[in-house]
């Protein structure tokens, strides 16, 4: 993408992670997909994230701002998120993820509001870690893209097939997952454009804090849906999914 501004280079990876939620939304809402392979994807995207976390993500924090910066931006991701999410679970988007478990629009008119907002609250972390990887001028990282797309096509999937089975409409449901993909490129966009002129510890913080926040949002909403479809095999494929990740992140470096 030579003499694309990287602004709108960070706008289009965020678009391309982001899309997986509309891919997988029409995938979910089309077609009836075992609740067991969803459960399977979404444990491999979980291995995919956590090594993204750990070796992109943490690890580039660290060495641009300390560890003071990483760990201060770590903790406040993960509590913002845990009591944003806690406060949304009351309100029906607790089950959000889930194709079977999703509160119906008669018996609760709010869950949809709920269940929006919370899908924006997992999406919106991710999608600035892309455009934070580009601070550095050497382009977007590949492994947190590849790591966001994975998890986000199950997310899609299993919400999708879950809001249709709650009887929420078409134009509802794709409606929600399209303003979440465009809203994931803005979000990346300004991840690049509105930090690139920070103090390396303040990027490092921010990074830090998308982190946490995605992080908690694994073992919040991810990782409790893969396991309880999966069983004893969610362990295995989470560290299969972690594994490839390391292996990609090794290769493009």
């Amino acid at each position: 993408m030579d003499g694309v501004p990287l602004w709108l280079q960070a706008g289009f990876w965020g678009l391309v992670a982001g899309g997986a939620l509309l891919l997988g939304a029409f995938v979910g809402y089309r077609l009836k997909v075992p609740q067991r392979l969803i459960a399977a994807i979404m444990a491999f995207g979980s291995g995919v994230l956590i090594s993204a976390l750990s070796f992109e993500l943490v690890e580039h924090a660290f060495h641009t701002g300390g560890f003071a910066s990483t760990a201060i931006g770590f903790l406040g991701g993960a509590s913002v998120y845990t009591l944003a999410n806690w406060k949304l679970s009351h309100h029906g988007a607790k089950h959000r993820k889930r194709s079977g478990r999703q509160p119906s629009a008669r018996d609760n008119g709010n869950s949809g509001a709920a269940i929006a907002i919370g899908a924006l609250l997992d999406g919106i972390p991710e999608s600035i870690v892309i455009g934070l990887s580009m601070l550095g001028g050497q382009g977007v990282s590949m492994v947190a893209v590849a790591a966001i797309f994975l998890s986000n096509i199950p997310e899609g999937l299993s919400s999708a097939a879950g809001m249709k089975q709650a009887g929420r409409s078409p134009r509802y449901i794709f409606g929600i997952w399209g303003g979440i993909v465009v809203a994931s490129g803005v979000a990346a966009l300004l991840g690049f454009a509105a930090f690139r002129h920070f103090p390396p510890e303040v990027v490092a913080a921010t990074t830090a804090v998308a982190a946490g926040g995605v992080l908690a949002m694994l073992v919040d909403t991810m990782i409790p849906e893969a396991f309880e479809e999966t069983h004893d095999f969610a362990g295995l494929i989470v560290v299969t999914g972690f594994l490839a990740a390391y292996a990609l992140s090794k290769l493009g470096g």
